[in-house]
C-alpha cells in the first residue's frame, strides 16, 4: 500500500463534484425560499403553490389540483433547472477569462443573465400560464436571481478555480 504526500497546493484543491454539488445546492435553496417567501408575502396563501407553479411548466393546469404530489415534481424540476444552471457556470467559468476578474459583479451578471434566459426562451416554450409583464415584479425577479442564484453560483465556483491556481497566480 502506497502513501501519497500531500503538497500544499494538492491538499487544498477541492473537488469540483462537491464545489457543484454545493452551489447548486446554495443556489437551488436559496432560490426556492426567496419565491416561498414572496409568495407568502404578497399572498398568504399555500407556498406548495410555488412549487406546483413550477411543475405547471410541464403538467400545464393540472399541476395546481395535483396536491403534493405535483409539489414534489415542481420541486423536483427547480433543483433539476438550478443543477443546469450551476453546471453552465462551472463549464464557462475557465473558459471566459473575464468572469474571473470580479466574482460579485460576476455573479450579478450571472443572475441577470439566468432571468432573461428563463423569461425570454424558457417559460415562453413550457406550459406556465404567464401573467402580463410587470415592471416591478421583473425587477425583483432579477434581483433574487442575482442574489440567490448568481452570486451563490459565482462565489463558488469562482473559490474552486481559483485554488486550482498555483499558489505564484492567487491574488489576495
Amino acid at each position: 500500500m502506497t502513501q501519497q504526500t500531500l503538497t500544499p497546493d494538492s491538499a487544498i484543491r477541492p473537488s469540483p463534484f462537491k464545489t457543484i454539488l454545493l452551489a447548486w445546492f446554495l443556489a437551488g435553496t436559496l432560490d426556492a425560499a426567496a419565491a416561498v417567501g414572496n409568495y407568502l408575502i404578497a399572498t398568504g396563501g399555500n407556498p406548495i403553490r410555488v412549487f406546483q407553479f413550477i411543475a405547471s411548466g410541464v403538467f400545464g393546469r393540472e399541476a395546481f389540483s395535483g396536491g403534493m404530489t405535483m409539489a414534489l415534481w415542481g420541486g423536483f424540476f427547480h433543483y433539476a433547472i438550478a443543477l443546469g444552471w450551476t453546471d453552465f457556470f462551472f463549464i464557462i467559468y475557465p473558459k471566459i477569462p473575464l468572469l474571473a476578474r470580479n466574482k460579485y459583479l460576476t455573479g450579478l451578471a450571472y443572475g441577470l443573465f439566468v432571468w432573461l434566459v428563463m423569461n425570454l426562451v424558457v417559460l415562453p416554450l413550457s406550459n406556465v400560464n404567464r401573467a402580463p409583464f410587470d415592471f416591478m415584479r421583473a425587477i425583483q425577479g432579477i434581483a433574487i436571481l442575482m442574489a440567490c442564484v448568481g452570486l451563490p453560483i459565482s462565489l463558488v465556483v469562482g473559490k474552486y478555480y481559483r485554488a486550482r491556481l498555483p499558489a505564484s497566480q492567487r491574488e489576495g
